[in-house]
């Protein structure tokens, strides 16, 4: 059978090499393990877009952790953002299941899909300017493909900047846009809405500076305009 654009798109994700440093620290971590996961084998390899293809939310987030998605192969799978992030979709009836272990674990999500501006590990979480550059093609062909977006959903400053620079170079003219939780901006036109997020980090989330109501009322507002 004939491959689809997905799948094709995939694979040169998965297979990606571009970026020395994190070549090296994914395929280390995944050699290393943490002790608690010492059984598993690792994914230790860039992580693919996840979620409904006819999706018309686009939640774009930072890069994979470490010891979740480079372990599962799935974002945000299998550490503390991700339960954060998913009991809240399965909340707002998003997806099918509050929790997210594994990649065969029957996770569905439905209007939404789950991406980022840098596909490995980075170290400390901090994928440098030259590796988000390479990175962000896959994004602009995850987006092209995502036909219905009507929303994006940007955790975190890393994750909006990383959105709105892939839109200027597009050649689209954007309005100031200043990160905030809450804040939702009209871009230029025939663009999704953007609304900003914290990151469900275990250092937010756990700090109280995103707290499970603030974030339910982003999905809230995505629910309102997609209405």
């Amino acid at each position: 059978m004939a491959k689809t654009k997905w799948d094709r798109l995939v694979d040169e994700i998965t297979s990606c090499r571009k970026c020395p440093r994190l070549v090296a620290y994914r395929e280390r971590i995944a050699k290393e393990k943490r002790r608690a996961y010492r059984d598993w084998d690792y994914w230790g390899r860039p992580v693919p877009g996840f979620g409904d293809p006819n999706a018309r939310v686009i939640l774009v987030g930072l890069a994979p952790g470490a010891h979740g998605s480079n372990r599962t192969g799935r974002m945000f799978t299998g550490d503390a953002s991700g339960e954060f992030l998913y009991a809240a979709l399965h909340r707002a009836g998003f997806a099918n299941q509050p929790t997210a272990l594994r990649a065969n674990d029957g996770l569905q999500l439905n209007d939404v899909f789950i991406t980022a501006v840098c596909r490995c590990a980075p170290p400390d979480n901090k994928p440098l300017p030259q590796e988000i550059t390479n990175c962000l093609p896959y994004l602009a062909r995850e987006l092209q493909l995502l036909k219905n977006a009507r929303v994006v959903v940007a955790l975190g400053q890393i994750g909006m900047d990383g959105y709105l620079r892939l839109l200027r170079e597009q050649g689209h003219q954007l309005p100031r846009v200043e990160f905030g939780h809450g804040a939702t901006y009209d871009l230029d036109a025939g663009l999704p809405t953007l609304i900003c997020s914290y990151h469900p980090s275990r250092q937010n989330t756990q700090t109280g500076r995103l707290t499970a109501a603030m974030f339910d009322s982003i999905f809230e507002k995505a629910k309102k305009i997609l209405s």
